[in-house]
């Protein structure tokens, strides 16, 4: 095979989705491996239903999932004067022809042919008439062989044959003038020169069809692969009410894009025993003989499993300029908060998802906080006065403002009072954070810092009193 060409080819009329996503990284990831051309084509011949705004989504998700292409994105809408002439190519050659019959006569003839038990498939009235009336709106079939085979070698389901009788003489261009997808789709792929067409299994139909137009338009036909389906948990084909399918909902609910890409990899492809791959992995060891023929099954709890390992392993300060949106998506303002590297090291062991991190990282950041009710009346008791005092004596007079500081300063409140840190502990974590849980409380001072905490406390203490 000469250098590989692949493309990826969304239609922009909606959010890029669960499945087509996976298509890209397949594409993606075999261009990079074998040092090909991973192209990027935005198929909007559907005027009524693309939109710039889905253009601008599917962009948006491939540059979050990191799956930038080498050549695009080309727009399909650009191209409608080569799709004319390829149209006109194939009536001068005879291989397609003009047809004439009206909607309803197309219904009738459909009934006619399920009534007597055959295929409901266009019975070629006018394959070969002669005459053109003028005036009359004409869609453009092309002409199928009526008898014979078409088989390709998939690169994953191995041999597949369709009897050419069975084919219709598909339309290729509506009575509007416009180019329908099939059509298209084969103009498009051997002009840009791909050489393997890795889509979703629903296309294996449009296969023969659309060699059988390669072949009319004396173009090399390339190879496929078509990669299973992705089912819900109840084995039907993904769908909303399995949960968010736009791969950008995820971002939204806090998935980092590595825990997405190294999530949809799995669905269908396998290597060994091995769960966790980072892009360069993926690059080295992905191919097709490696993805599976059965549908890959979509499960949300090892999607968060997989999220959770990579906040739990990830950079701090990568994950700190993340989680500054997603405070401010909840309305917090990190500005003169501490820092945010610092926040992410008390939280990323037990955080699953970038916006859980931002629910537990908000009382960091908040002036005033927000006091549950319950803890306070549990915890902030005015018994509880003589060691906040006791307290706020010693981490005043704390020269070291650090984990090993602020340990001293408790021990030796704790040797005053005579109470255990499980007797402190609590009512200085409400103190410090409105309620009963968060991460330790000497990592809680350390990252507030000291006049933060002391204010807090002293808060505290004001609030016993009162």
């Amino acid at each position: 095979m000469s250098d590989l060409r692949v493309r990826f080819a969304p239609s922009p009329t909606g959010h890029l989705h669960i499945g087509g996503a996976r298509t890209a990284l397949f594409n993606y990831l075999l261009a990079k491996k074998e040092k090909g051309t991973y192209v990027l084509r935005i198929e909007d011949t559907d005027v009524a239903r693309s939109t710039q705004e889905s253009v601008d989504a599917i962009l948006q998700a491939m540059e979050w999932l990191g799956l930038s292409c080498d050549e695009g994105p080309f727009y399909q809408s650009q191209r409608f004067d080569l799709y004319r002439e390829k149209v006109q190519e194939l009536l001068d050659k005879g291989k397609a022809y003009r047809c004439y019959c009206s909607a309803e006569e197309l219904e009738a003839k459909r009934d006619a042919a399920l009534k007597s038990g055959g295929k409901p498939k266009y019975d070629g009235t006018c394959r070969n008439r002669a005459d053109q009336p003028a005036g009359l709106p004409f869609v453009v079939r092309f002409k199928s062989p009526q008898d014979g085979v078409t088989s390709f070698d998939d690169r994953i389901k191995g041999t597949i044959s369709f009897n050419n009788e069975e084919l219709d003489d598909v339309i290729i261009q509506r009575s509007d003038g416009t180019p329908t997808y099939n059509f298209v789709v084969v103009v498009d792929d051997a002009t840009m020169g791909i050489n393997l067409v890795i889509r979703g299994d629903d296309h294996v139909n449009n296969t023969p069809r659309q060699i059988l137009m390669y072949q009319g338009l004396g173009y090399p036909v390339p190879e496929f692969a078509h990669v299973p389906m992705i089912l819900g948990a109840d084995k039907a084909r993904l769908s909303k009410r399995h949960g968010a399918t736009s791969v950008m909902a995820y971002r939204e609910m806090g998935y980092l894009p590595e825990a997405m890409v190294n999530y949809l990899v799995r669905l269908g492809w396998s290597f060994g025993d091995q769960e966790i791959f980072s892009m360069e992995e993926l690059i080295e060891k992905f191919s097709l003989e490696n993805v599976g023929r059965a549908a890959g099954v979509f499960n949300p709890e090892k999607l968060l499993w997989l999220n959770q390992h990579y906040i739990k392993t990830g950079d701090p300060v990568r994950l700190g300029e993340l989680l500054k949106e997603y405070l401010q998506m909840q309305g917090v303002d990190t500005a003169g908060g501490p820092e945010l590297a610092a926040v992410v090291k008390t939280l990323q062991e037990r955080a699953r998802t970038m916006v859980e991190m931002a629910q537990g990282a908000a009382f960091y950041f908040r002036k005033e906080l927000d006091f549950d009710p319950e803890a306070v009346a549990k915890f902030l008791s005015a018994d509880k006065q003589p060691v906040f005092e006791a307290l706020l004596g010693q981490l005043e007079s704390c020269t070291e403002w650090n984990h090993g500081g602020i340990e001293t300063a408790f021990a030796a409140v704790m040797e005053a009072t005579g109470l255990k840190l499980g007797k402190i502990g609590p009512s200085v974590r409400v103190a410090l954070v409105g309620g009963t849980t968060s991460p330790s409380i000497y990592e809680v001072l350390e990252v507030l810092g000291k006049q933060e905490s002391l204010r807090r406390l002293r808060n505290a203490l004001a609030m016993l009193k009162g």
